[in-house]
């Protein structure tokens, strides 16, 4: 598969994701505010996130069917299929929904059939969590990934979410480095010290949480 052949190259395991894993995921455990929630993670990979996301209910959806093998399958419930087909979970039951570097490997067809989507399952109310590579920043890379189809900055996603129903939560235009294929250690304290800082060299992902109305 296709699929399998991009996590063969260009996104590789890392075991030492897991430690800039846990910093990231313990700071967007603020926008859930309880342990009652039902979260979703869609093109969730290698499970950096929902592995480590505190919800009552977890799921998650990758194309790629070995993502199995990364999720811990007795707390998490794993759908293997495309999330341009209706998400195997029930109409209005997700509290979050959270996408990292998914949105910008679909064209505007393919993006309006995965809104359509998102807004299906989340509740009213429930908000979007998406982690995004930023043209603004990094415009010299953006392109480096031979499966980018789609190029948002701060600006355009933001404004792309509200034309479809969602209000604006937070938007931090510069959150996190453009790739974890770097020289730079992956820690877990180098990471917090640096999602809490004001200062924030290399970044060139942002952070966009949006609410459906």
């Amino acid at each position: 598969m296709e699929v399998e052949k991009y996590f063969g190259s260009r996104f590789k395991f890392d075991n030492n994701r897991v430690k800039v894993s846990r910093a990231i995921t313990e700071y967007l455990q603020n926008f859930i505010e309880n342990d009652s929630y039902s979260v979703l993670d869609i093109g969730c990979g290698y499970g950096d996130f929902i592995n480590l996301i505190k919800a009552k209910s977890k799921f998650a959806i990758d194309l790629n069917p070995s993502s199995i093998d990364f999720i811990d399958v007795d707390k998490i419930s794993f759908y293997a299929q495309s999330v341009l087909e209706e998400f195997e979970v029930e109409n209005n039951s997700m509290d979050i929904i959270f996408a990292s570097n998914l949105f910008e490997h679909f064209d505007d067809i393919q993006l309006n059939i995965l809104i359509k989507n998102v807004k299906q399952k989340l509740k009213k109310g429930g908000k979007l969590i998406l982690i995004q590579p930023n043209i603004r920043y990094a415009y010299k890379e953006y392109w480096d990934d031979y499966t980018h189809k789609k190029a948002f900055s701060d600006v355009s996603l933001a404004d792309f979410l509200e034309s479809e129903g969602f209000k604006i939560v937070e938007v931090q235009k510069k959150f996190i480095p453009f790739s974890l294929k770097s020289r730079l250690p992956k820690s877990y304290f180098l990471t917090k010290c640096y999602l809490f800082s004001p200062f924030k060299p290399f970044a060139k992902q942002m952070l966009v949480v949006a609410e459906i109305k």
